[in-house]
């Protein structure tokens, strides 16, 4: 039986224990499922209490149970919904219940919603705001997915391409039929018009710093330098709890630790990296190796630094060449200038922000460094507001798109079937973009990194 002819259930709800828990069930099953362990099946979309039964008739759980016929459900199929209490026990025997009943299996994840794309509710870009929307830490990521969910990028690739199939038609006619005497003539000037102010638009979307979409993942920004200056005491302080150990000695941190922070709504990862230094140790020649490799990924370094180690930082920059670095110079207050940080000074080798003096131990400068770090998020990450393009993959085609455009009016004095065929060419590629043509070899990477019961 193919995949799509079985009827899948799921917990789509959080993970036990909880007070209530939702179980989901989707497919051409789902109301033989419901009717055998609810004993009926309550009206549409009309909240019903019923006690559930296995097939031998012993009793599940008091539920509040659900049905939505398709094809008026979230994923275009029969759905229903059970409402439990979200105990471990209960929700074993519900699933071995749900399982007995033949063609019914549990989900793979992302299985519902791309059930919900390929039955015409969700386009590719509608589904990926969900999958973001759902794994969202911040106020902007939330809301930038929010956005996309409700067809910010969607619905004006539709009119794209609706505007090229448009043009598409006028010079395929003008090929076609160009010796019928009830087909205009000139049908290419106004064609190339309308291909002229696409693309124009277009580039206007692509223009908009390509940083937006970094917004999903966040900004990195690594906390590197010699050994025992402050990092661990630094970002347990930025994170507010203690996530890494803080010890006088050399060489305690032997990983990296990664610590995921809100700052203004602009999701930063925090990595704390073993100290730079030269060591026979083997494991903390591994943490040294891993914290070059992993600073010089990040998009900030924050280069720790104090009174014992100023003459290392310039040397050390190099760790980095691609990020800015910050150098921060903890301790102030064993060399009793407890005060706030001061930016104005920029060593040798450091880029960006320039110095900072801080006490990671009293927290002197730690608000100016946070201000500093906000502000430099806001900036590489853009605001996101309006930003209509979320994802790399979204990028690239319409760059691609952009692209096939720009070929079509370079054609013109080269023949209209080779304007056409580019044009084609760049309605398949938004095609490709909402999910609608040639894409099954994406389907599966996207949907693979849904949650089960999505």
């Amino acid at each position: 039986m193919h995949p799509r002819e079985q009827t899948i259930f799921a917990l789509s709800s959080g993970r036990p224990p909880s007070a209530i828990s939702i179980v989901r069930l989707s497919g051409p099953q789902a109301r033989a499922a419901l009717a055998g362990l609810a004993g009926r099946v309550p009206q549409p979309r009309m909240a019903s209490r019923a006690l559930l039964r296995d097939s031998p008739g012993q009793p599940i759980d008091e539920a509040v149970v659900l049905w939505f016929p398709a094809p008026a459900s979230a994923t275009g199929e029969d759905v229903a919904e059970f409402h439990v209490h979200g105990g471990r026990a209960v929700l074993a025997a519900l699933f071995a219940a749900l399982a007995s009943f033949e063609n019914v299996r549990a989900a793979e994840p992302g299985e519902f919603t791309r059930r919900a794309f390929e039955n015409g509710k969700l386009d590719l870009t509608e589904a990926e705001a969900l999958d973001d929307l759902i794994r969202a830490d911040t106020g902007r990521q939330r809301r930038q997915a929010l956005r996309q969910l409700k067809g910010l990028l969607g619905d004006k690739v539709r009119d794209w391409r609706a505007r090229i199939i448009e043009a598409s038609a006028l010079i395929e006619a003008g090929i076609d039929f160009s010796d019928e005497g009830d087909v205009p003539e000139e049908l290419i000037t106004p064609a190339l018009a309308g291909i002229k102010s696409l693309l124009d638009e277009i580039e206007e979307v692509l223009a908009v710093r390509g940083r937006s979409e970094r917004l999903r993942e966040g900004l990195v920004v690594a906390i590197s330098g010699p050994p025992n200056v402050g990092k661990s005491t630094l970002i347990n302080l930025l994170a507010r709890r203690e996530v890494a150990i803080v010890s006088p000695h050399a060489g305690t941190t032997r990983d990296v630790i990664e610590v995921q922070l809100d700052l203004d709504g602009y999701p930063v990862t925090l990595i704390d990296t073993a100290g730079i230094r030269q060591t026979d140790d083997p494991v903390e020649q591994e943490g040294v190796r891993r914290a070059r490799m992993r600073a010089a990924e990040a998009d900030l370094v924050l280069w720790l630094i104090d009174a014992e180690h100023t003459q290392n930082e310039s040397t050390e920059h190099e760790l980095a060449a691609d990020a800015s670095v910050w150098v921060i110079r903890n301790k102030i207050d064993l060399e009793g200038q407890g005060r706030a940080a001061d930016s104005a000074i920029d060593p040798p080798g450091a880029r960006g922000a320039g110095a900072f003096r801080i006490s990671a131990s009293r927290g002197d400068g730690i608000a100016d460094l946070v201000a500093a770090l906000t502000a430099f998020a806001r900036d590489y990450l853009g605001s996101g507001e309006g930003a209509l393009i979320g994802r790399a993959r979204q990028r690239k085609l319409l760059e691609e798109t952009a692209s096939s455009l720009q070929r079509s009016l370079f054609a013109v004095g080269q023949g209209e079937e080779l304007v056409a065929e580019e044009l084609r060419g760049a309605s398949d590629l938004l095609g490709r973009l909402l999910g609608r043509v040639d894409v099954e070899d994406i389907l599966d990477a996207i949907f693979r990194e849904f949650c089960i019961g999505k």
